[in-house]
């Protein structure tokens, strides 16, 4: 729906805004119903709560969850309709446990969110100068290295297990100060001494949405599945050759030990289309056929770059 308003959009709105609009709409008409529940990676103000935000609207319960163990088991117990976890960083890379937990889950990847991920120096000190100590988590002190090299080279870097947690401990500290983003200035009101400090201006995240419906085809589809390969030469290349004369773009690869203790890799694999459509359904079928394991993780509406 939200494509189909994009594309008749005349302006002078742009497309992101008349989006946002009417996410707000179908929010506030589903809570009508009944309020959905959002498991996420908490606390409240880190940047998969702002990804609940942009994929679900305001009208929901946001539930933070202290580890992404955690998010997962709410929505897999019914505690929570469904659940938001980061799945890959465009600088930092993969998200591991994300990736381990989808292996023995029984939730299916429902959408996906992308989010440019803007980091900021957030403190109550006046200035640079006056700032003695540095929270944030390992990632955003990896995307902030050039920055606070040029600008805060001797400052003490303290990693949390949060950026929320950083903005909340740093509000409170005289001389202390976070690496967030807006959200968490908004959400602990603490004001934002320096914007857009990551090395990286095109830095992004990507989230998954995660349910137990199967979701139908949008026209716009992402599938991604997880398998293994025989160890044995060629292998590898066997198992990718169906995807190549059935037509099917594969958008990312990723490996991850298969932690049996004997060396064996999972393969994680995003492909272009929907389970459904006929070229990938024809190289699943043949997938299925060669690797000793695959389980799909689901096919969803592909998310609009930020």
């Amino acid at each position: 729906m939200l494509a189909r308003l994009a594309k008749a959009n005349p302006g002078p709105l742009p497309d992101e805004s008349v989006a946002g609009i009417f996410r707000q709409i179908m929010s506030a008409c589903l809570a009508l119903e009944r309020r959905l529940s959002i498991a996420y990676l908490g606390p409240p103000g880190t940047f998969t709560h702002a990804a609940v935000a942009r994929h679900f609207g305001a009208f929901v319960e946001a539930v933070p969850e202290g580890t992404i163990d955690e998010a997962f088991r709410a929505a897999e117990s019914g505690r929570c309709d469904y659940a938001v976890v980061p799945v890959e960083n465009s600088t930092e890379g993969a998200v591991g446990r994300t990736l381990d937990l989808m292996c023995t889950t029984d939730l299916s990847v429902v959408g996906e969110v992308k989010l440019r991920v803007q980091q900021n120096l957030l403190t109550r000190a006046p200035d640079l100068a006056s700032v003695k100590r540095i929270y944030s988590h390992a990632q955003s002190f990896a995307q902030c290295v050039g920055w606070l090299a040029r600008n805060l080279p001797s400052v003490p870097r303290i990693v949390v297990a949060s950026n929320a947690e950083a903005a909340r401990l740093a509000v409170a500290e005289p001389g202390a100060s976070a690496i967030a983003g807006e959200i968490a200035a908004a959400t602990y009101g603490i004001p934002v001494l320096a914007a857009h400090i990551e090395d990286e201006p095109n830095n992004r995240t990507r989230f998954w949405v995660l349910g137990r419906q199967q979701v139908g085809a949008s026209g716009n589809d992402e599938t991604s599945l997880v398998m293994s390969a025989p160890n044995r030469p060629g292998a590898v290349h066997a198992l990718l050759e169906p995807l190549a004369r059935h037509g099917v773009s594969m958008t990312r690869i990723e490996s991850r030990p298969a932690r049996t203790g004997r060396w064996e890799y999972l393969f994680f694999i995003d492909l272009t289309g929907h389970r459904d459509d006929a070229p990938v359904a024809a190289a699943l079928a043949e997938l299925r056929r060669r690797a000793p394991y695959l389980k799909l993780l689901g096919s969803y509406p592909a998310a609009r770059e930020p």
